[in-house]
């Protein structure tokens, strides 16, 4: 688990000023992956007590626009925030209850797919979501 200190440079890292909001923020979404902005902005007010809707917000689109974060937002879901950036990873969703999880690429480099006809596009991304149950969902299905 990373420090507040580790969160303070991974920020001065990328050039923004560091706040408190922005290390509650960083810490939140490394303690709760693949959360959705309310899960976000509780975790952060359990740091630091009482901080706005939109200054959470904010800092998730500043740490997303700097590279510490990532967000993903499957079909019928939220936006979800992720600590786990810039590496070629995707992700298998729960149709049951919604947890997502981490799936490394499965074969080659990125990307992983390579299309058929890319148009003359200039490809360095593929964004892949399995689909399916997960084990609890299974077992209570069960």
């Amino acid at each position: 688990m990373s420090t507040t200190s580790d969160f303070e440079r991974m920020v001065r890292g990328a050039a923004l000023r560091v706040t408190r909001p922005r290390v509650a923020v960083l810490s939140a979404v490394h303690r709760h992956p693949h959360a959705d902005t309310a899960t976000i902005i509780s975790a952060v007010r359990e740091d630091l007590g009482e901080v706005s809707h939109q200054a959470v917000y904010d800092v998730l689109r500043a740490l997303t626009t700097a590279g510490l974060l990532g967000c993903i937002q499957p079909p019928g879901s939220p936006a979800r925030y992720e600590a786990r950036v810039r590496d070629n990873h995707h992700h298998v969703v729960c149709r049951s209850c919604g947890a997502i999880a981490d799936v490394d690429c499965a074969v080659g480099t990125a990307p992983c797919l390579a299309p058929f006809d890319d148009h003359g596009f200039a490809i360095d991304e593929a964004e892949v979501i399995y689909w399916g149950v997960c084990p609890d969902c299974s077992t209570a299905a069960a």
